[in-house]
């Protein structure tokens, strides 16, 4: 058999969730699309998992341990201790697999690491490669973690409003989650902020959104942190359709099921309330039901994404039997197709960066009911930023009532204010689609990275 040339050979290597492997899996697509060998590390847990069997011919797989090779992060004991036990595996792991890779036909070129993962950076330099750190977060939250880290913001957050280059005013709660509660998560709080300590060192910067959605936050930073945006990272099918055959992820560690498709296909166009919180945040008991009388209230059809065999276990009493007619409850589903569905009226989203993205990406209104970490930053970019929808505010408790969040829907779903933030849902996704078109913004960042270590 001839032997395939090559343009270059790129790993990619991405923390074990299912919100990190999406971005640099599409991320690799793309770039075999261009011509490049693209090899994907994946933990040995996840791979050995069903929802891998599904990825892409055109990505070449390989693994590296995450020290929990047998059950993964539910295996350690804590989060601090599977980041420090897999900062020893991994970076041992992928070591080897460079240099496995090395005697090959196709040696790697770049390695190309999620940011929660400096020490890769390390593994590079090691083994004589370039490095690229991949950021799957916004610009503008990029720029305060950045800020925090190098000291030009300090620690506790001065009073408000947060002034910061790029980003509009912000007060305590439009900051990421963990600054108003930064004893909830000390292990993640501190995993972010060390995405920077080592980012000078990378020969890339790159991020997973695009230039004319944070023109102003990427040029506060580009004095900073030079950075690429080669964004968004969603299959090809859904913007500029270059990539061929590339209309899903190719990797879901949960069974999206086909329910909600045939579903849709029953209701009329912009009249059903989408709502979804991802694959790993839950809402707590108490929010739920607060969500569920605040649906009820609004008169919609519903789909619910519950990730739950038994959403009675966690509705109001008789709550799913009252809404047989208008809603429908899911353990998984097919976001992207959800919503490129012309049912889907609107998005009850966590905001979470992959999620507001897709939401962009296919011109959909999003009610924000951000939990934690980064979603609260983007939720006030959803409102105040790029004006595709509304936050849903919570009461003294911290708890988003019912009144609130069926007005939330109303205002998006209805009326003159629904109707505008429609049409810039429409702008953003046309701006999405052009940037990673040929000679689009993203398109030409991409461009400009392989030229560092392109054969021809």
């Amino acid at each position: 058999m001839e032997k395939k040339e090559y343009r270059g050979h790129v790993l990619a290597v991405p923390y074990p969730a299912q919100g990190h492997i999406n971005p640099l899996l599409q991320f690799c697509k793309r770039l075999a699309s261009k011509g490049f060998k693209a090899t994907l590390a994946i933990s040995t847990f996840i791979a050995n998992s069903n929802g891998f069997a599904d990825a892409p011919a055109t990505v070449h797989l390989e693994t590296i341990s995450d020290g929990f090779d047998d059950g993964g992060f539910a295996q350690a004991e804590s989060i601090a201790a599977y980041l420090s036990a897999f900062e020893a595996a991994g970076s041992k792991s992928l070591a080897h697999l460079v240099r496995k890779l090395a005697d090959s036909d196709h040696p790697i070129n770049c390695i190309v690491y999620d940011s929660f993962m400096p020490w890769a950076l390390d593994v590079a330099k090691q083994q004589g490669t370039l490095a690229a750190t991949f950021f799957t977060q916004a610009v503008a939250v990029g720029c305060i973690y950045y800020r925090v880290n190098r000291g030009l913001l300090r620690l506790p957050i001065p009073s408000p409003p947060v002034e910061i280059p790029g980003l509009p005013p912000l007060e305590i709660g439009d900051m990421p989650g963990y600054f108003a509660r930064p004893a909830e998560y000390p292990a993640y709080f501190a995993m972010v902020l060390e995405q920077y300590y080592n980012v000078d060192k990378a020969d890339f910067v790159l991020v997973n959104s695009f230039y004319e959605l944070e023109a102003k936050a990427v040029d506060s930073m580009q004095n900073l942190l030079p950075m690429l945006t080669i964004g968004p990272t969603i299959p090809s099918q859904y913007l500029d359709n270059r990539v061929d055959g590339d209309k899903t992820y190719g990797l879901s560690l949960l069974d999206p099921g086909a329910a909600a498709t045939s579903w849709l296909a029953t209701k009329p166009p912009g009249s059903v309330v989408y709502i979804s919180f991802g694959s790993m945040a839950s809402l707590p008991d108490l929010q739920t039901q607060e969500l569920a009388w605040g649906l009820m209230a609004s008169n919609s059809y519903f789909l619910w994404v519950t990730r739950s065999s038994e959403p009675e276990s966690e509705l109001p009493r008789d709550f799913v039997e009252r809404t047989r007619d208008t809603g429908l409850f899911v353990n998984w589903c097919r976001q992207l197709e959800v919503l490129a569905n012309e049912a889907v009226g609107c998005f009850v989203s966590h905001c979470g960066w992959n999620s507001i993205l897709e939401a962009l990406s296919l011109g959909v209104r999003v009610v924000a009911m951000p939990l934690w970490t980064d979603q609260t930053t983007n939720a006030k970019l959803v409102e105040d930023a790029w004006g595709v929808g509304v936050r849903v505010k919570a009461n003294d408790e911290g708890l988003m009532g019912r009144d609130e969040i069926e007005a939330c829907i109303s205002r998006v779903m209805v009326g003159e204010e629904g109707r505008k933030m429609k049409a810039n849902a429409k702008r953003w996704s046309d701006l999405a689609k052009k940037a990673v078109s040929e000679g689009g913004s993203s398109d030409k960042n991409i461009d400009e990275f392989v030229s560092k270590f392109a054969s021809s």
